[in-house]
């Protein structure tokens, strides 16, 4: 993949991202040189959702009005309206009671739970741009 990625002096870069074995393989090269990672799944998957982030805060993304969803209407990959990052990482509905798993920018993550029609304002909503 070599569409919009540059080195440092924007010349055209590539980068490649393969499974390898049960990690991933990402390999970067420019014409400054070369670098090859291979990190566990867990790790590409923080890195993949770091990208994601800081491409959306580059794009400024943030609407000026934040949407409001019912917590029973989150997706994966919301992202709560506030001064820190928080993006929903998984959902869980147990009668009238949803449980939140968020996740921060620096990687940490819990469980909240709330009212199935509580009011949750989001920052951006999960494939919307």
């Amino acid at each position: 993949m070599t569409s919009g990625i540059e080195d440092a002096e924007g010349r055209g870069a590539a980068l490649e991202v393969n499974p390898v074995g049960a990690r991933v393989g990402i390999r970067a090269v420019a014409p400054s040189g070369e670098l090859s990672l291979i990190c566990t799944p867990a790790r590409a998957r923080e890195l993949a959702a770091a990208l994601a982030l800081a491409a959306d805060e580059a794009d400024g993304a943030r609407s000026a009005q934040p949407v409001t969803v019912k917590a029973g209407e989150l997706r994966r990959g919301d992202v709560r309206d506030g001064d820190r990052a928080m993006t929903v990482d998984d959902i869980r509905v147990d009668g009238a009671t949803v449980h939140v798993t968020w996740k921060s920018g620096a990687g940490r993550s819990w469980t909240q739970g709330y009212d199935a029609d509580a009011d949750i304002a989001l920052r951006r909503r999960a494939g919307s741009h």
